[in-house]
């Protein structure tokens, strides 16, 4: 019995110590699962429902950029009647591969770019919604001439320097005459019973500007006609590359001049007593894509121009061949119409509107900076690739742009238009084409 007893009493002992071990472990079980180690690692239903928000996050993120992109492509792409013609493009490259018929490959990617530059200008304008009134027509008037100086680089690395400087002039005489003109017209028409009025200051600064542009021009084409440079060819293009310099610093001033130093300078609309700021807000208070969309837009439709630019210079020269077309006409007349489509659409509809400020600054804005800018960049940049490209413009195109930048300036001094105005610039502008319709260029080749 004492042993039974013991037996018992070592038998209760252990089951109490297994007991107390169980517990304990029990007690070690619910103290780990409930630390704060532990509950920090526990996943509870609270962040079970914060991993299915943020995944249903970015999947709406993903929804929402890819609906925003389809909504970007459908109003620069879709929302224009013109873009019909962007598919002529593509078919200009095909052509060239499949038959190489110059003429067609010409023509096509004429009609090809013309959208694309029209295109690029609402790009341009787009962004100006959020660089304010003077940078946004600086803006402006450069992504406007980006196509002709994009043509003009493709076709000074081919070493065709005529058609270089006769594209640049006829980019020149095209805004000066054409656009403008253009402008006048439909405004004078809109408004007949008004005379329209702009910012004579503007216009004389720019004025001053294209005749220093002139000057430029003129001296080394007088000094080739009359044989009086110290060594013959030298000399002009040396005093080129200096004129150049020159015309790039005071361009540089020019911009500095407006974006700093004055204010009644820009391209912005000064506020009338009859229609101030009023319009400008209903008109252009709101854009119709992003910042960063026009950025993107504005890099993807420079690079197809660019693109579609090296084909159109390739086939200018078999083009005249085949089309029985002087290559001054398709320089002067031709290539500078399409380039400038971005110009004249966005002058003339904002002339429509009687903001004839905001359209001399499209118009005379690109003429003063393809003479001031585009024209000395081209002198430099041939001299990088080894180009003898100059301002010797030859004496008939040198007089062409001397007769247009007076007749513009004796029509502007006044601060005023009407239809008849521009109607005698749109005149102007069919005798210079009748003009380089017939005239032979002695040095092209």
């Amino acid at each position: 019995k004492n042993m039974d007893s013991k037996i018992k009493l070592v038998g209760v002992q252990r089951s109490i110590e297994m007991g107390s071990e169980i517990r304990s472990i029990h007690e070690f079980d619910d103290e780990s699962l409930f630390s704060p180690e532990m509950s920090a690692q526990k996943p509870h239903p609270g962040h079970i429902a914060e991993l299915a928000l943020s995944g249903g996050l970015q999947i709406r993120d993903y929804n929402s950029v890819r609906t925003s992109v389809l909504e970007s492509i459908h109003t620069v792409i879709f929302s224009n009647k013109l873009n019909f013609l962007m598919p002529f493009g593509p078919l200009a490259i095909l052509i060239h591969y499949t038959t190489g018929h110059n003429g067609w490959v010409f023509f096509l990617c004429l009609l090809g770019i013309t959208p694309l530059a029209e295109r690029l200008g609402y790009a341009t304008e787009q962004l100006a919604f959020y660089t304010g009134p003077t940078v946004g027509g600086l803006l402006n008037a450069t992504f406007g001439n980006a196509t002709e100086l994009i043509i003009a680089i493709y076709a000074l690395k081919r070493g065709m320097i005529r058609v270089v400087q006769q594209s640049l002039l006829g980019s020149i005489l095209s805004n000066m005459l054409l656009v403008l003109g253009c402008a006048f017209f439909c405004g004078g028409i809109v408004f007949h019973n008004k005379e329209q009025v702009f910012n004579k200051g503007t216009a004389i600064v720019n004025s001053g500007l294209l005749l220093m542009a002139v000057m430029g021009l003129l001296f080394p084409a007088v000094l080739h006609s009359t044989h009086t440079e110290v060594h013959f060819g030298k000399s002009e293009l040396a005093l080129s590359r200096f004129s150049s310099c020159i015309m790039l610093i005071a361009y540089g001033a020019f911009l500095f001049f407006q974006l700093k130093g004055q204010e009644h300078c820009s391209y912005a609309p000064l506020d009338e007593d009859d229609n101030p700021t009023e319009e400008k807000s209903e008109d252009d208070e709101v854009p119709e894509i992003s910042k960063w969309e026009s950025i993107v837009w504005l890099a993807v439709l420079t690079a197809w121009i660019s693109i579609l630019s090296e084909y159109f210079v390739n086939a200018i020269e078999g083009a005249s061949v085949a089309l029985d077309m002087p290559v001054a006409f398709i320089s002067v007349v031709l290539l500078p119409i399409v380039g400038n489509a971005a110009e004249h659409a966005s002058a003339v509809m904002f002339a429509m509107k009687d903001k004839l400020d905001i359209s001399l600054g499209v118009a005379i804005g690109s003429s003063t900076q393809i003479s001031m800018f585009g024209v000395p960049f081209c002198v430099v940049v041939g001299w990088m690739m080894g180009q003898p490209m100059d301002l010797n413009f030859q004496l008939f195109e040198t007089a062409t742009l001397f007769v247009t930048v007076l007749v513009v300036a004796f029509l502007l001094q006044e601060g005023t238009s009407n239809y008849f105005k521009g109607l005698m610039l749109i005149f102007c502008y069919l005798i210079v084409g009748g003009s380089f319709f017939v005239h032979e260029d002695p040095s092209q080749g």
